[in-house]
């Protein structure tokens, strides 16, 4: 990376390559996803016309792969290693790391309530879980619905948002009714 820590497609390609190199987890720029962000960001901003506009096109889809094989390459180093250098975690790794150890948690707390015969304290997980809400925008209209909590919701018109309960919630976005809304975007 250059002095100024932009990122560009040689850049970030020979930051790949170190990283496939190499089999420990290498220390990068603690920006370099919000870099690379702002380079991907700004490519797509870019209007051009005929083979220039093919050219960004392809620098977007190399970019892309990039990314997401570098991802990949340092999620699974840091799996399958016990003795990963902490300080070349990057936060947005650090992010997903942490729901992953929220998994295992939950992985755990489910097999010892199920081992030990705590078959209320899963039921009442299983309730409780049901009945979260979520939020939720619709993409379609939909009439007044039940909820797993037995409470009314609706109706709704398309781009409505509301929060429903996760089992309800479910339902809607397998039928392509309605899609999850993430706060954090």
């Amino acid at each position: 990376m250059s002095e100024t820590n932009q990122i560009d497609i040689n850049s970030l390609h020979h930051t790949v390559l170190r990283e496939t190199e190499d089999d420990s987890l290498l220390e990068i720029d603690p920006n370099f996803y919000r870099n690379l962000s702002d380079f991907i960001g700004n490519l797509r901003k870019q209007e051009f016309d005929g083979v220039e506009s093919k050219i960004k096109d392809s620098l977007i889809e190399m970019a892309t792969e990039l990314t997401s094989l570098l991802i990949n390459i340092r999620l699974d180093k840091i799996s399958k290693s016990d003795d990963f250098e902490i300080g070349h975690l990057l936060d947005e790794e650090k992010f997903i790391l942490d729901s992953q150890e929220e998994q295992r948690e939950r992985t755990e707390m489910i097999l010892s309530a199920t081992i030990n015969g705590k078959s209320k304290f899963l039921e009442s997980l299983s309730q409780n879980h049901k009945t979260k809400r979520i939020a939720i925008r619709f993409l379609q209209e939909v009439d007044e619905i039940v909820g797993a909590d037995l409470e009314k919701y609706g109706p709704f018109k398309t781009e409505d948002i509301a929060t429903i309960p996760y089992e309800n919630a479910q339902a809607l976005i397998a039928k392509n009714v309605a899609t999850k809304v993430r706060w954090e975007d």
